[in-house]
């Protein structure tokens, strides 16, 4: 029992290692999975920015649009 906690941390070390060393041999890019989800994260991001560059000139367009009806009446 003594021997396994004492080889414990350098068979993880060697685990990580092994892992670490397989991911940069890897050479078959990303997976179909991984692009979707990337490309959902930059739509949003995309729709967020626009609205926040958006919001302030529509405001004040709904702003004067309401004017407008109020001086109507």
């Amino acid at each position: 029992m003594m021997q396994k906690i004492i080889r414990f941390p350098f068979m993880a070390y060697q685990g990580i290692r092994g892992f670490a060393q397989s991911l940069k041999k890897d050479e078959q890019g990303l997976s179909g999975v991984v692009v979707a989800i990337l490309l959902i994260l930059v739509a949003v991001l995309a729709i967020v920015i626009i609205w926040g560059s958006l919001s302030g000139w529509l405001g004040e367009l709904w702003l004067r649009i309401e004017g407008q009806g109020n001086s109507i009446e």
